[in-house]
């Protein structure tokens, strides 16, 4: 991958609390901190994974990126310019080039809607009329994501969640876009559809130069498709790293516990390998751990964890955010 000396998209500090409940019938509302001043940048035609367990602040990075969330502190930067607090007006021109697919087929395609009308939706809403006509544009791009082009008329009921799947990514793709967020796009479906929408997304990636960010709790899944990976806890990046030497080298803690998590193919190295089972439950995010949010259930704490959180600091091709890295 090229050094990320002009990206696409670059984060900085990005943050976003949103309103708990409220201490008391007079008291505040608690602040629930679901992203917490993260960076990353990601470079014009790779895919950088975001991974983590559930409720890490993945899935809430992604709608920040995409402007489907304001963020509370922080910036967004895309193709140059800062897009953190733009109106639904001023993203208008740019939704074109930063789209999403969301996680599940199910909920995100209406249907009272056919599948022609779903995938021209973004032509529509932009006031594009593409050459030779909208409907026949429409049939092309689910040629390409693999559904038959007779399919216009139909409406999602009638397809499987694989298919609902190739919907979404078709609206996704209409406009022909930079970046793609990619929000848990197989969690949602059968581990034989899995490896076939992976497979569409990778051929998709590499047709059409596309840009994503791959949103995922399974190592396994982004293992296949992301060339980078950053590693999330608790509304905090704690590792980026490109594929090869985070799944080789794992240098943050946490790192390490996911990827021993990870299911082996091979019964022999299943005895080789150490299975590292974390203590407790992720802390609540309205109260997160002072200094390193990891450190109530890391077997490296020590005191300096508790009174200073670590910074994401550069150890050889990694970026690790820890007091004791591997």
């Amino acid at each position: 991958m090229s050094e990320l000396d002009s990206p696409i998209l670059s984060v900085r500090g990005l943050t976003k609390h949103f309103p708990g409940g409220r201490q008391g019938f007079f008291g505040k509302h608690e602040i629930v901190q679901a992203v917490d001043g993260i960076s990353f940048d990601v470079s014009q035609g790779e895919a950088l994974g975001l991974v983590g367990e559930s409720g890490c602040g993945k899935s809430t990075t992604g709608r920040l990126i995409t402007r489907l969330l304001e963020p509370t502190a922080g910036t967004v930067v895309f193709e140059g310019q800062d897009i953190s607090h733009f109106s639904n007006t001023q993203m208008r021109p740019i939704r074109s080039d930063l789209q999403m697919i969301f996680q599940d087929p199910y909920a995100s395609l209406n249907p009272r809607h056919t599948v022609g009308t779903i995938v021209s939706t973004p032509f529509r809403i932009n006031k594009i009329t593409p050459e030779g006509g909208v409907k026949k544009r429409v049939q092309e791009i689910l040629e390409i994501v693999g559904l038959n082009p007779e399919h216009y008329n139909r409406y999602p009921h009638e397809f499987s969640g694989g298919q609902r799947q190739r919907i979404g990514i078709a609206r996704a793709l209409a406009l022909r876009p930079k970046l793609i967020v990619a929000d848990e796009p197989v969690s949602a479906l059968d581990v034989s559809i899995q490896a076939q929408i992976i497979n569409l997304m990778k051929d998709l990636q590499k047709d059409f130069g596309l840009t994503f960010v791959f949103i995922a709790h399974d190592l396994a899944v982004v293992r296949h498709f992301a060339q980078r990976v950053a590693v999330m806890y608790l509304g905090n990046i704690v590792e980026i790293a490109d594929r090869d030497t985070l799944y080789a080298t794992p240098k943050h803690p946490y790192t390490k516990a996911l990827l021993s998590a990870v299911p082996e193919a091979d019964p022999d190295a299943v005895g080789a390998r150490e299975r590292i089972r974390l203590t407790g439950d992720v802390p609540n995010p309205i109260n997160p751990p002072s200094g390193c949010r990891f450190r109530t259930r890391c077997w490296k704490a020590a005191e300096i964890c508790a009174t200073q959180p670590p910074a994401l600091i550069q150890i050889g091709t990694s970026q690790v955010a820890c007091h004791f890295p591997e």
